[in-house]
């Protein structure tokens, strides 16, 4: 088959890596550091929030190291790969030797760094391989964003499945993690290749697009439903639904939503083009997040069907935004590396946006993770925060998208 001989599953691979060392870190994270360690949210929403900040000095810097990468692209790859094996096992399987809070710090910026690295650099050489055929470029969006979805699911359910079968099921998933790190970066090898163009493309350059503007604020404002809805997620089904033990199939029910959609958005925008297909998304989203506005305890049932609905739109945010950008970027900046990183920071910034502003927002209305006795004005602000916010952020998206010129050249 084609897809084998083009090595596309090994980006399927590795893009399912990434993504388990991504969102499912937000979605985990705070609150088995709440929980076992007694760190409060508004110091975790903090320290994610300073790690963003110095992303906006990292990952520019990032790309532009990713660009200057020549023959020893595959070694440098391959031990940052080792550095996020690593600190995801600090992050859940070594006890804090020092303060909790501070060893959260420590060992998410060495993940968060890894993980940036990394995907700037394999979304660059998505494009020297994809080039500038638009066909190639979703192509390779299916495949890679495919694997991340089923990344993200298995990340999902993988903790709270190990429950039943390990006292440490964190520790468990995070030394499963680095193995299939080993395992990914090294079907991945060949596919390294340094720079393309003689000369590196400047972030000044990339921005003074008008077009590459707009997809940035674009992906800005249309991640941030996601980010919201998944730092949030655990509480909602905890405390809002009052779901204890559903935490796990229901976050597999969403991303395998996603993941199973992926190839369908693809096949729309093969048909009605990438902008029709993606407002379509878009509506879907905003009519499910509605919904989840009217729930309460006991409503987990209905929650199942909004995450099936609401997961399959964002396969198709997830697919086709970063082929769309990619396109762009084939025309702008052929190395990829910058303009991935500034990507890497527009798609960060929007989970520590929901984690420094949510979170606190969360504790001051009385917000206790795991209670048993919520007060009323704490649920209340709960289902605001994951269901309204999502639907305004999702209607300026739109509005942008409609906006927004795609056939720019």
């Amino acid at each position: 088959m084609k897809a084998w001989s083009d090595r596309l599953p090994a980006y399927s691979g590795f893009a399912a890596v990434l993504s388990a060392a991504g969102l499912p870190i937000y979605i985990y994270a705070p609150k088995y550091y709440a929980d076992t360690y007694g760190v409060s949210l508004t110091a975790l929403g903090a320290i994610l929030f300073g790690l963003r900040l110095f992303d906006v000095i990292q990952d520019p810097f990032l790309g532009w190291v990713s660009e200057r990468l020549r023959g020893g692209k595959s070694v440098i790859v391959s031990l940052v790969a080792v550095v996020l094996a690593v600190s995801m096992i600090g992050l859940f399987a070594v006890a804090p030797p020092i303060n909790p809070a501070v060893w959260f710090a420590l060992t998410v910026t060495g993940l968060f760094s890894a993980f940036s690295f990394l995907t700037i650099n394999f979304y660059a050489q998505g494009i020297g391989k994809a080039g500038r055929d638009p066909k190639g470029h979703v192509r390779l969006a299916a495949w890679r964003e495919t694997g991340a979805l089923l990344g993200v699911c298995i990340a999902a359910v993988a903790p709270t499945l190990l429950i039943d079968l390990s006292t440490a099921p964190f520790a468990v998933f995070a030394y499963g993690f680095a193995a299939a790190t080993l395992v990914a970066t090294l079907f991945m090898l060949p596919e390294w290749k340094g720079r393309t163009t003689t000369e590196p493309s400047r972030i000044k350059e990339i921005l003074a697009d008008k077009l590459t503007r707009r997809l940035l604020l674009l992906a800005l404002v249309n991640a941030t439903p996601l980010a919201v809805s998944s730092t949030l997620f655990l509480f909602f089904v905890e405390s809002r639904l009052g779901g204890v033990g559903w935490e796990g199939p229901l976050l597999v029910l969403f991303f395998l939503a996603a993941a199973v959609s992926s190839p369908l958005w693809s096949a729309l925008a093969a048909r009605w083009g990438e902008k029709r297909t993606l407002l379509l998304a878009m509506v879907l989203a905003v009519i499910s997040f509605g919904f989840a506005l009217t729930l309460g305890e006991g409503d987990v049932n209905q929650f199942a069907i909004i995450c099936v609905v609401s997961g399959a739109t964002i396969g198709a945010d997830l697919t086709l935004l970063p082929a769309m950008f990619a396109r762009r970027m084939a025309v702008v900046s052929p190395n990829g590396g910058q303009g991935f990183g500034l990507w890497a920071l527009v798609s960060k910034f929007t989970l520590a946006f929901a984690a420094v502003t949510l979170l606190p927002l969360l504790e001051q209305a009385g917000f206790v993770a795991g209670a048993p006795d919520m007060p009323a004005a704490a649920l209340t602000m709960l289902t605001l925060l994951y269901a309204l916010v999502p639907s305004v952020l999702k209607l300026v998206a739109i509005g942008l998208l409609v906006a927004t010129d795609l056939e720019t050249k």
